[in-house]
């Protein structure tokens, strides 16, 4: 098996680029999605945030209110970190779930946005790193995300810098250009990650 890390900063086009590599056959393990799986109504997770927080995190339907608790936990460091006590070791027994039931011959590709700020890159045999300018990013968060100005700085602001995350990559993949251009690269990388996964096969 080979581990992969994937990150990129938010607008660099790291959730195309892991469309695309399990298309030609990763096995991707989303740590956004299963966030937000693990706190599905009538999940644990769900009752122990509840238990921390107070009902007020709840929609009408009994669903969590995202916005409304990214409202308290980002306001106070403290509260972030007990949300987030609750939450990554779920995400944690899960990607790890999803890995084991992948089979030995795979390349799990784990789609991780804070890779770099949580320093789990010696987690994985190499990180691939989706990078775009700065200015990039801004480009693409006000028009297709509809982002306000301030606001997407704000996000861009609370990641890794660019050169933290080239910093621990292994492979990375410029983002820069058109969609059209990004394929082709992803599809390099690909055939990498196949020739390394072959390797430590032989080897092992």
């Amino acid at each position: 098996m080979l581990r992969v890390g994937l990150t990129g900063g938010i607008g660099a086009g790291k959730s195309e680029v892991s469309r695309l590599l399990a298309g030609y056959g990763a096995v991707l393990v989303d740590s956004d999605r299963i966030a937000r799986e693990v706190v599905e109504p009538g999940t644990p997770g769900l009752a122990a945030v509840v238990a921390a927080f107070g009902e007020s995190v709840l929609t009408p339907e009994g669903t969590l209110d995202r916005p409304g608790l990214g409202s308290i936990v980002f306001a106070d460091q403290e509260k972030l970190r007990t949300l987030n006590g609750i939450v990554h070791p779920l995400v944690r027994a899960r990607s790890a779930e999803l890995e084991a039931a992948a089979g030995p011959d795979a390349i799990v590709v784990h789609d991780v946005p804070l890779l770099t700020e949580n320093g789990l890159a010696p987690l994985y045999d190499l990180v691939v790193v989706v990078d775009a300018a700065p200015q990039t990013q801004l480009a693409r968060l006000t028009a297709l995300r509809g982002m306000a100005e301030d606001e997407a700085r704000a996000r861009m602001a609370a990641q890794a810098t660019r050169e933290q995350r080239l910093a621990v990559a292994t492979l990375v993949i410029d983002n820069d250009g058109p969609l059209e251009a990004l394929e082709p690269q992803v599809r390099a990388v690909w055939d990498e990650l196949t020739t390394r996964a072959k390797a430590a096969a032989a080897e092992g």
